[in-house]
């Protein structure tokens, strides 16, 4: 396997510099895509003042033409060569535009009726796309930073504690941001607080650049074939099983954290009195299940080493679903049971996400191993697409759901509403995680599989 253009032998354990460096990226990646699943269906519906179905209606349509251009990133970066590498170049390019993107998403126009719609269209197309074209190199790049599968997810570690460390920042600090900075004007909280996020989004993306190095290269005189590829990724049972969890796994996640809110406010009618460190029960709630996770992460390693990565993010996946599923029978005067229940759901998605993402690069093997060609990019942006297609799912069913059973922002709701707000809480995250569970058991890639795939690569004998 030709692996790297030096005639070294490439390098398989990754620095805690470069392993941090790359962490940040998904910090500011998830300064925008956390503050989107929490706050941006409430935002729409409470703040900007867009009507809950409409809402749902385009997080089906932007999100769903946001999913279709992941392929074709991934594509792009692929057959992309500079002296920087295939992927990290767009991390040093998109940064800017990301960050202005983010940004605009929040910039509050005076604008009614279906002016605002426009601008929501317009603004959120705008900026899923520009998190397309640095995510999707992004998340390849975790595939070429080593050629070792344990170097990989120790990889993955560092990613995810990166995301929940920026989940946790969000879940903590943007209400208290937007009451502060808005002089208790939500639309300019959440102007001014984004406005901060998106320059602190391009530095680190820019650390994160500067801190990483390619070294896993496609075969010598691999061809390029657009069609061929993308027949090769649908032949791929791997990926096909792990596109499935992703989408169960993502519309869980999104679905309850973009309900969180409605539920606190409209269900358990919290107020904004502060209950811990100067948070509020939802903050508190948010912050302490994102806090969890990165706990969780901390024992990958160990756990890894124990149980074959497969069977364990499976077992995890299960024990998520009985904790979202028994928010349905937790009295609703009982928050310190739901901080109880949610962190241990919390502590368990932890590894599982991080063990998820790191399949991919394995998957990338496989796909080399079985076909002779190394699409890390196009295998990775698949992962996005899925990512992205359960953010769809999430937002279109969340936005509907509110409208069916008859939700009214900044009123008192309806039992049917209430009823609503409950399902999305906890039964339907639920059946999806349940359904992701399903979806490791039966992938194919174990602990011994792996390993026969890397010595078989590293022999160059991949078919």
């Amino acid at each position: 396997m030709h692996q790297n253009s030096s005639s070294s032998e490439p390098r398989k354990r990754l620095s805690f510099k470069e392993n941090f460096g790359f962490g940040l990226g998904d910090t500011a990646s998830n300064f925008f895509f956390q503050t989107f699943n929490i706050f941006l269906l409430y935002y729409y519906t409470d703040v900007f003042g867009i009507d809950a179905a409409v809402a749902g209606t385009m997080f089906l349509v932007t999100r769903f033409w946001d999913a279709i251009n992941d392929p074709i990133m991934g594509l792009i970066a692929d057959r992309t060569k500079t002296r920087w590498g295939k992927y990290r170049p767009y991390i040093l390019w998109m940064a800017i535009p990301y960050g202005i993107c983010g940004y605009l998403l929040f910039a509050n126009p005076d604008l009614e009726g279906a002016g605002k719609i426009v601008y929501a269209y317009v603004t959120y197309s705008m900026m899923m796309m520009a998190y397309t074209a640095i995510n999707v190199p992004y998340s390849s790049l975790m595939g070429v930073l080593s050629p070792s599968s344990h170097a990989r997810t120790i990889a993955s570690n560092f990613r995810f504690i990166g995301a929940y460390g920026g989940g946790l920042l969000v879940s903590m600090y943007v209400r208290g941001l937007v009451e502060k900075l808005g002089g208790g004007n939500e639309l300019l909280g959440f102007q001014y607080t984004m406005g901060l996020f998106a320059v602190a989004s391009v530095i680190l993306f820019w650390i994160t650049f500067l801190t990483t190095k390619e070294r896993v290269q496609p075969p010598a005189g691999q061809k390029q074939n657009v069609a061929e590829e993308l027949k090769e990724l649908v032949r791929n049972r791997p990926w096909i099983i792990l596109f499935f969890a992703a989408v169960f796994s993502t519309t869980f996640i999104v679905m309850r954290d973009s309900v969180t809110i409605h539920f606190f406010k409209y269900v358990v009618k919290s107020g904004d009195e502060a209950v811990f460190l100067g948070m509020d029960k939802t903050s508190l709630f948010l912050s302490s299940g994102k806090f969890m996770m990165m706990l969780g992460i901390f024992c990958v390693g160990f756990l890894v080493r124990r149980i074959d990565k497969k069977y364990l993010a499976t077992t995890l996946t299960m024990i998520t679903a009985v904790c979202l599923f028994s928010f349905y029978f937790i009295p609703i005067e009982m928050y310190g049971l739901m901080l109880v229940v949610n962190c241990i759901g919390s502590f368990m998605i932890g590894p599982t996400s991080a063990i998820t993402w790191s399949m991919y690069g394995d998957v990338a093997d496989y796909g080399q191993y079985k076909f002779g060609r190394r699409s890390t990019g196009l295998i990775h942006s698949a992962s996005l697409f899925s990512l992205k297609t359960g953010s769809m799912i999430a937002g279109f069913i969340g936005g509907w759901m509110l409208s069916l059973f008859g939700f009214v922002p900044n009123q008192e709701q309806s039992p049917g509403s209430i009823w609503g707000i409950m399902l999305m809480f906890s039964i339907i995250p639920a059946f999806f995680a349940v359904c992701k569970g399903i979806s490791l058991w039966i992938y194919p890639l174990d602990r011994r599989k792996v390993l026969e795939i890397e010595q078989e690569l590293a022999r160059g004998s991949g078919r």
